[in-house]
């Protein structure tokens, strides 16, 4: 049987002060969801307060909107996992292989201080687990720590959206905490494509990143990659 993987969402829909709407973006849900599905994984949706999960509107339209969002917007059942997320705190490390935290600007302010975020990236790391997240869902990596106590991405290879990309798409002037520079605080090895919106990814040992919606299948075929060869012969 294959491996279950377990997909946390923000739950955050409020872009700061703006009067605009944020959420997850569909791209880094969407495009790693059926890497992993279309492959026979089993994939659970979860959303910090549960409940129907907010989507950022902007990453439902043109020119935004892929043809894995597409896909996910006509699949009942995928539609429905997402209309009704349990929440966090109801659910357990048990049973998950692998851990993917989706981005989403609603990902930079309840990823790094939810305890559950925290505790399901401790415990699934702990369990030998792969720990994986795209973009702002990066940070829901941040809080947590290795066994030893140090932070988990510390002196490690690490990538989330770029300081550039931010300022390039104004969020710098609106989320609470920029990825890449509380991955760099916190002491990991931080890594971006040559030029913004470039996918890229970075790997080191069971944490796998991805720098932007573009690198969200990356991850998903890492990860998947990481499972395969887990797997007793």
């Amino acid at each position: 049987m294959a491996a279950s993987v377990l997909f946390v969402l923000t739950s955050h829909a409020d872009l700061g002060d703006t009067g605009q709407k944020t959420g997850t973006w569909l791209e880094e849900l969407a495009a790693a969801y059926y890497v992993l599905v279309d492959a026979g994984y089993t994939v659970q949706l979860a959303s910090v307060n549960g409940g129907a999960a907010p989507l950022d509107p902007a990453s439902l339209d043109d020119p935004w909107l892929t043809d894995a969002g597409k896909r996910f917007q006509a699949d009942e059942a995928a539609s429905s996992a997402l209309a009704s997320t349990p929440r966090l705190a109801d659910i357990t490390a048990d049973g998950f292989a692998a851990v993917y935290y989706v981005g989403g600007a609603g990902a930079a302010w309840d990823f790094p201080v939810d305890a559950d975020v925290r505790r399901l990236a401790e415990a699934i790391d702990r369990a030998g687990g792969i720990v994986s997240g795209v973009c702002h869902g990066v940070l829901g990596l941040t809080s947590a720590q290795a066994a030893d106590g140090s932070p988990l991405v510390a002196g490690r290879a690490v990538t989330a959206v770029s300081n550039k990309e931010e300022e390039l798409t104004t969020f710098d002037k609106v989320v609470p905490v920029l990825p890449e520079s509380r991955l760099v605080e916190l002491g990991g090895k931080y890594s971006s494509a040559a030029e913004p919106f470039g996918a890229h990814v970075a790997s080191d040992g069971n944490l796998i990143t991805g720098q932007n919606p573009a690198s969200a299948p990356l991850v998903a075929r890492l990860v998947m990659a990481r499972l395969r060869e887990d797997v007793p012969a």
